[in-house]
């Protein structure tokens, strides 16, 4: 994929703050002058959002965890080409809240070990990976909590408890170090504005 633009993508565990840290990025580049593009998974185009709706709304046990990763692969490839091929083809900033590496985590290792099977059908459907990752690392207790608080019909991976939160949070903190040539780890545990100044400082070296 020709893409002469930048790919961040922001990664963490359910009310890590990383919704809160991508928009909070965005902003900054605007003032900055940057062409941005601030977009989110699964959703970003059209025909994904409609599949948001499929998989975070519902009964936590609504789907297998096999048809979730072809349900978040089919919204993710949509996403991709409507959205963010064109961006950073253009040479636009994408600043995504999840990619892969989320499928990677939750179907993954939600249910079973499937993480060789969300790769195989990644390389073979998106074959993409951000320049950036910033994990936004939190508690598990004290991110559920938080994701808890904002009381959405969004909750169906929250309503697997805090286990799932605990085995996410291990699970991200280890592709840290497997994919760590993107992988940037901060800490989510500090009031916004100071995370948010770990968050420029990883990702401003880059826009040179």
């Amino acid at each position: 994929m020709s893409r002469p633009g930048l790919f961040v993508s922001f990664e963490g565990i359910d009310g890590s703050g990383k919704s809160t840290q991508a928009r909070m990025l965005a902003d900054r580049l605007r003032t900055e002058g940057v062409d941005v593009i601030h977009t989110r998974e699964p959703g970003g185009s059209p025909g994904a959002e409609e599949i948001r709706a499929l998989v975070l709304q519902g009964d936590p046990d609504r789907w297998s965890a096999e048809t979730e990763i072809l349900l978040f692969t089919a919204a993710r490839r949509d996403h991709l080409e409507r959205t963010i091929q064109p961006a950073l083809e253009a040479g636009k900033v994408v600043i995504c809240d999840r990619f892969a590496d989320s499928t990677r985590m939750y179907q993954g290792l939600s249910r079973g070990n499937l993480r060789a099977k969300v790769d195989a059908l990644h390389d073979l459907m998106i074959g993409v990976e951000p320049d950036l990752t910033l994990l936004i690392d939190m508690d598990p207790e004290t991110g559920l909590s938080r994701a808890k608080a904002r009381n959405t019909v969004e909750e169906r991976f929250e309503d697997f408890g805090a286990s799932l939160q605990e085995a996410m949070r291990a699970g991200f903190l280890a592709l840290a170090k497997e994919y760590a040539d993107r992988f940037r780890v901060i800490d989510g545990a500090r009031e916004a504005d100071t995370v948010a100044e770990d968050v420029w400082a990883a990702v401003s070296p880059h826009l040179t």
